[in-house]
């Protein structure tokens, strides 16, 4: 079993990226070429060892041995000049040196070649991402272009990874992009997708066609990581079945949502500035969903609540259990393990951010 100091090496997205675009490179070489060049060069090696031993008066064990190193320091440019005295012995030294600069020059050849297809891939979107426990966003609007803000702002960090069939990063710096379809598999593959905590699907406009993408962007989710969880904004409030069906996590009708708000904010004055207040990054108490420390499974909501409000200045919303939600449970109901509750604090502090798997 490998140390985990190189296990977590081989994790590096970096090296990720250059192991991603090495695989991709190696299936265009012509490895032909690669193989009857090391193929000439051992040859070539080994002639020069045999002949200059044999002008040297070298034909021993040892003097083959130190033969051998000689030829081969001079090939790669580092050889004893001083090594040889007979006149052939310098013409094969020039000619290992000649070889030697020819065979260096293809190499560096090859990996600058590699290093440039490397930058340009990286810039133009076609690398994939390497990362893990990623958020990766599929497709691209307004609100998508919001939710990146407010990722960037968030105290829980995490990485992004924008899939979006553009010549360039809508998201800007920060946010990996990989150009591509985000019904395609491959291209959610270099994303990362199947290494990735959660995905969110934008619709590219406000239309019927792109709910039915977007739900096509669902279903290829599920058929390669179906461990992902998924959350979709949808234009269409009769497509949230269809979303259901296609076993997305949650779906989510903005347009729904904000008149539902405004309703809310009609009656009573305030209430849209203070929900926006509270689901927005930056200054202020913010929304959190964690789970419920070990210490606290058998108190009462009540003494739950005043634990929170003592022990992390938190205030408490709701509870869930069992994919039940209970927003204002009775003064009899006890916290039980695998519990877990939305509270209002102006950060995490010690207290524990929820992972919740797909559902």
């Amino acid at each position: 079993m490998l140390p985990s100091s190189f296990v977590a090496l081989f994790n590096v997205p970096l090296l990720r990226r250059v192991a991603f675009h090495a695989k991709r490179i190696s299936a265009q070489v012509d490895r032909h070429f690669f193989v009857s060049l090391l193929t000439a060069v051992l040859v070539f090696v080994a002639a020069a060892t045999l002949l200059v031993s044999a002008l040297e008066s070298k034909l021993t064990l040892g003097g083959i041995g130190n033969t051998l190193h000689w030829a081969i320091t001079t090939v790669i440019g580092s050889g004893d000049a001083s090594y040889v005295t007979s006149p052939g012995g310098f013409i094969v030294g020039w000619l290992l040196a000649f070889f030697g600069v020819a065979l260096v020059a293809t190499m560096t050849g090859a990996v600058v070649g590699f290093v440039i297809d490397f930058l340009l891939k990286e810039g133009q979107g076609m690398g994939a991402s390497g990362f893990r426990d990623h958020i990766v966003v599929c497709g691209w609007n307004s609100t998508a272009r919001d939710l990146i803000e407010e990722l960037s702002t968030d105290e829980y960090q995490t990485k992004v990874v924008l899939l979006h069939d553009s010549e360039r990063n809508a998201a800007g710096d920060g946010v990996y992009f990989v150009r591509g379809d985000i019904t395609n598999e491959a291209d959610l593959r270099r994303a990362g997708i199947a290494e990735a905590s959660s995905a969110i699907v934008f619709p590219s406009a406000p239309t019927n066609e792109a709910d039915m993408r977007s739900i096509l962007c669902v279903m290829a989710i599920e058929s390669v990581a179906p461990d992902v969880r998924t959350v979709v904004e949808a234009n269409n409030p009769a497509h949230v079945d269809h979303f259901r069906r296609a076993k997305a996590d949650e779906v989510l009708v903005t347009s729904r949502l904000a008149s539902r708000l405004l309703a809310r904010s009609a009656l009573y004055p305030g209430l849209s500035e203070l929900v926006t207040d509270l689901v927005s990054g930056g200054e202020g108490s913010e929304l959190y969903r964690i789970q419920i420390p070990e210490e606290m499974c058998g108190l009462t909501v009540d003494d739950f609540s005043a634990r929170l409000r003592a022990d992390h200045q938190a205030t408490l919303l709701a509870v869930s259990r069992s994919g039940h939600v209970s927003t204002n449970p009775a003064t009899n109901f006890k916290m039980q393990p695998g519990d877990d509750a939305v509270v209002v604090a102006e950060s995490l502090g010690t207290l524990a951010p929820l992972r919740l798997q797909h559902e």
